[in-house]
């Protein structure tokens, strides 16, 4: 938790009065908030399915970011009925579901202007 008072916690505040934009990607921001919420999206709804695709992922980290998307209301957690022990599912709210075509988007903005891409300037704008 971070300090109140600190730089970070004082800039990170201001960055989201400033403009929603900061807010929303600080939401899904981190290394595999993403990927997660697309392999929710594609039906991969339970922890032990989350973890075989995404193999690099630890267990305490899985559960941190499912946390923490739970916690922006992306996704709810349900309890699967008759199962023994309890099965859980994942669930993108409505704002989840919202959220996967801009991921797309993003995805594909990526694929055209990721790291070590070749970049043209228009000299128009």
């Amino acid at each position: 938790m971070r300090k109140k008072q600190s730089t970070n916690y004082l800039n990170e505040q201001f960055l989201f009065q400033v403009c929603e934009r900061n807010s929303a990607i600080s939401m899904v921001s981190g290394r595999w908030k993403s990927q997660i919420v697309y392999y929710i999206s594609q039906g991969n709804d339970r922890f032990h399915l989350l973890q075989q695709r995404l193999p690099g992922i630890s267990e305490m980290v899985l559960a941190r970011q499912l946390k923490e998307l739970e916690s922006h209301a992306i996704l709810i957690k349900r309890e699967i009925p008759n199962t023994v022990p309890t099965g859980i599912k994942y669930i993108l709210t409505n704002k989840g579901l919202d959220l996967v075509p801009i991921l797309d988007s993003l995805c594909n903005w990526g694929k055209l202007y990721a790291d070590g891409k070749e970049i043209s300037v228009s000299e128009d704008k």
